[in-house]
């Protein structure tokens, strides 16, 4: 079976930097797509960054030009590097991705179990 655990989550000051990890771990063939998803008290679950097998990457037009996602495949890792946090940004912050676990199946869809970053003076 798969599992996604997130890591680096904590308390930063604004405009602090901090750097997410989410590693996936069991039986996997390929991950076509990882990402970020974000949950504020009282609001729905948003996306922040995800990155797709051959670079492409997409952020929510909130972290633009703040929040890096990067992938190292040798370690089936994500990365979300976050600088210039806001007090907005503070949120559980959740890992994603869409895995096959062998050749000729289908990819499916796992969650982390969530990381809290907040963000205050």
């Amino acid at each position: 079976q798969v599992q996604l655990v997130e890591s680096g989550g904590g308390l930063v000051q604004p405009g602090g930097s901090l750097r997410l990890s989410c590693a996936a771990s069991g039986t996997i063939f390929t991950i076509n797509r990882m990402g970020w998803y974000r949950q504020a008290p009282g609001k729905e679950r948003e996306l922040v960054a995800t990155s797709i097998n051959g670079g492409s990457t997409d952020y929510a037009d909130s972290v633009k030009g703040r929040f890096t996602i990067s992938r190292d495949n040798a370690k089936n890792t994500v990365y979300l590097q976050m600088n210039s946090l806001k007090p907005e940004d503070t949120a559980v912050y959740y890992c994603n991705a869409d895995i096959a676990s062998r050749p000729l199946l289908r990819s499916k869809t796992y969650w982390g179990q969530g990381t809290q970053v907040t963000v205050s003076s």
